[in-house]
């Protein structure tokens, strides 16, 4: 006689309760003393008024809070949930156990032992498990999506224009953070909430909105992007996050090479140096051989053509091959490159570079009268030589993103995805691939160039140290093309949110410089099995990699018409 008993369920109104419960707690504990000692740092010491990380775990209980009050059916909530709330949650709640039991670990790490633990920490570490015992308790969402209710024009412009403030404050908060423990924190706050969001549909209702509203989208984004240095009191975060657009503009272009056409290339970041050296010497340098100093429309144009011509030069006789015999000679392109500008220095070969040591004393640059290495007073509040520069990127990044969307959306980007895909088919289709992949090759790399130029002047200095396959400061060939990877290939935001991700996270914590490449590998690995699509995937990819779960609809089927033009762009 079998005497095994079932264990009854708790039933999914209490565990909803039990989860908006400690979560209220776990915000609640934000506001009591964690550590008596300010030797922390973050100042986690005053009663009333939380601080540094004890910001992360209040915001993370807030938000598990309103998703719990969504699935109890509080009116006005259900908005935020309309993919169902149990999954979303779990992670929600994930977020806040996760920052608040590092908070404490770190503390007593840091500080020597549990005993500079004040009670408000324990009660911080108990009651962030709460939701999460609770969240699991929940049964799994069952119910298909809500549709979403339709709103006035006005309302769903002011929740693009509220998104992309929320996107700004968060993104302008992880840049300044000032000690390795709060970004630490940031990352696992951020991480997990933007995975709940994704789960309770959230984020695809907003993504709706965007499509709906595209223009009005597109200058929202530009606004939040341009009003960040307005946000900053000095440059010391401004210029990583010039440096960061560098990169990410870098890897869109990378983008059209690998994302698009599916070309694995392994130098890529010599044409960023190629685009660098071209106009550093043309920019008045006291170092260049040349005595020239060309106007900056001019120095960039000469940037990106020099790199556009070594594209086609490199290219030609090299894209004949496929998979692993191009990746190899790109690789070796582009030491070719990094070994040829550093014996340019009039001993082991012209004088052209001024082989290791560069060419320095890149002046600033002077457009229409304004000085970009100077301070100037905007609105009443000042800019510095790095925001210039951030704003000059930005513009160059906004360039480089309308390029890549016009080709992504052609005949000639539909012909690059047919070669990607399988290029025996293509290429059977009537499509000339050798041509088409010279055009991917030759425009990713004058977009390189593009940013280069740039990057010349930002640095003052161009050394061959720079350009390297991997090397301990981005950008090289390895970060670039585990950006476009991570972020998400053939997309637009993917490569832009992976590129900020590589150069953020070693420059905020330093301890990762001796390990960044195991790490990043560990982390690609864990990439490739649970998410291989990257952060953010196009509609293909992730039929691709999750048909179980895909829509019983084909996207992308193309009409008669379009396959003639797809045939027509490859002839």
């Amino acid at each position: 006689m079998n005497t095994t008993t079932k264990r009854p369920a708790v039933p999914a109104g209490t565990a909803r309760v039990i989860t908006a419960a400690g979560a209220l707690a776990t915000a609640g504990s934000t506001l009591l003393a964690w550590t008596y000692t300010s030797a922390y740092p973050g100042n986690l010491t005053v009663y009333g008024y939380p601080g540094g990380l004890q910001l992360l775990t209040l915001t993370s209980g807030l938000i598990t809070l309103a998703l719990a009050l969504a699935a109890l059916g509080v009116k006005g909530l259900r908005w935020l949930a309309p993919a169902g709330t149990t999954k979303a949650l779990r992670l929600s709640a994930l977020a806040g156990l996760g920052t608040t039991w590092f908070t404490v670990v770190s503390i007593a790490a840091t500080l020597g032992g549990l005993v500079h633990l004040e009670p408000g920490a324990w009660v911080a570490a108990v009651a962030s498990a709460v939701p999460v015992a609770g969240a699991f308790l929940l049964p799994d969402d069952t119910r298909a999506p809500a549709a979403a209710r339709e709103l006035g024009s006005w309302a769903e412009i002011l929740i693009i224009v509220a998104a992309f403030g929320a996107g700004l404050y968060v993104i302008t908060y992880g840049i300044d953070t000032e000690y390795g423990e709060l970004f630490t924190g940031y990352l696992i706050t951020v991480g997990l909430t933007a995975a709940a969001l994704s789960k309770s549909g959230l984020i695809a209702r907003l993504n709706a909105l965007t499509a709906k509203h595209r223009t009005v989208t597109i200058g929202a984004a530009f606004a939040a992007a341009a009003a960040f240095p307005f946000t900053q009191t000095s440059d010391q975060y401004t210029s990583v996050a010039a440096n960061i657009l560098i990169f990410a503009t870098v890897a869109l272009g990378l983008n059209v090479v690998v994302g698009l056409a599916g070309l694995l290339d392994l130098g890529y970041v010599a044409f960023l140096g190629v685009g660098a050296y071209a106009a550093a010497l043309v920019s008045g340098s006291p170092a260049s051989p040349f005595d020239v100093h060309l106007p900056f429309w001019a120095a960039v144009l000469v940037g990106a053509t020099a790199s556009l011509v070594f594209g086609v030069v490199i290219g030609a006789p090299t894209l004949r091959l496929r998979g692993d015999y191009l990746a190899i000679v790109t690789l070796g392109f582009g030491e070719i490159f990094r070994i040829a500008v550093n014996n340019m220095d009039g001993s082991s070969g012209p004088n052209i570079t001024g082989g290791p040591n560069g060419v320095p004393n890149i002046p600033d640059l002077v457009i229409l009268g304004y000085d970009f290495g100077q301070p100037h007073v905007i609105g009443g509040i000042t800019l510095g030589r790095f925001a210039n520069y951030y704003l000059l990127m930005l513009v160059f990044t906004a360039v480089v993103v309308l390029v890549f969307a016009r080709a992504n959306n052609s005949r000639i980007g539909r012909a690059w995805v047919a070669i990607r895909e399988d290029e025996t088919a293509a290429t059977a289709m009537g499509i000339n691939t050798f041509r088409l992949k010279l055009m991917a090759f030759a425009l990713g790399a004058a977009l390189a160039g593009l940013a280069g130029t740039v990057q010349a002047h930002v640095s003052y200095t161009v050394v061959p140290e720079q350009y390297l396959f991997a090397g301990p400061v981005p950008p090289n060939s390895a970060f670039l093309l585990a950006a476009v990877i991570l972020g998400g290939m053939g997309t637009i935001s993917g490569p832009l949110l992976g590129a900020s991700l590589l150069y953020l996270i070693p420059a905020k914590l330093q301890f990762m410089q001796d390990y960044q490449l195991l790490l990043f590998g560990a982390a690609l690995i864990l990439l490739m099995r649970f998410r291989p699509e990257g952060l953010i995937a196009d509609r293909r990819k992730q039929l691709e990699f999750h048909e179980d779960t895909a829509p019983p609809t084909v996207p992308d089927q193309k009409t008669p018409d379009e396959t003639a033009g797809l045939t027509k762009a490859g002839a």
